[in-house]
């Protein structure tokens, strides 16, 4: 599953003891990473928040926000992840009308010392969240699933970009 060439965990020291990893010598770059995720839901729901016509208002409109909003405080959820001044955070939406799905993609750039993997992966989740909360009225059965990153750019460890 893992292809990833470095084999030790970051965010711990040499007696196994969890740290913040210092960014302090590292140089700033531009960064970038994008990270997706899916929604799957009745037809019912689906149709509802696919016109716009869900009693809670503009599902994609409010989950949008919220995912935005979780783009920008991450070091306030995870643990060790250091506070970020994001470029830009983008959340966006697609339907899958075969399977009653909508698709979530985030796309998070910052100038900096570190990531923003982190940052991408808690905009999709949060969003997809907001959805499942503002449709659980009509479908309490939605599945949350394959939030993922999708790729990522700048930084030490070099460009990833998901093969599947």
């Amino acid at each position: 599953m893992a292809d990833n060439k470095d084999t030790k965990l970051t965010h711990f020291d040499a007696d196994g003891k969890a740290v913040m990893v210092d960014v302090g010598g590292k140089q700033e770059t531009r960064r970038v990473a994008v990270a997706a995720g899916s929604v799957a839901m009745s037809r019912v729901a689906f149709d509802l928040v696919k016109s716009g016509s869900m009693a809670k208002g503009d599902v994609l409109g409010v989950a949008r926000i919220a995912g935005i909003m979780a783009a920008k405080n991450v070091d306030r959820l995870i643990p060790l992840t250091h506070p970020l001044l994001i470029n830009r955070a983008e959340v966006d939406f697609s339907f899958d009308e075969e399977d009653c799905r909508v698709e979530i993609e985030a796309m998070v750039s910052i100038t900096g010392k570190t990531g923003v993997e982190m940052e991408a992966l808690t905009a999709v989740a949060v969003a997809a969240l907001t959805i499942y909360d503002m449709c659980k009225a009509v479908d309490k059965t939605m599945k949350i699933s394959d939030i993922r990153l999708l790729s990522k750019t700048g930084g030490k460890s070099g460009d990833f970009s998901r093969a599947d």
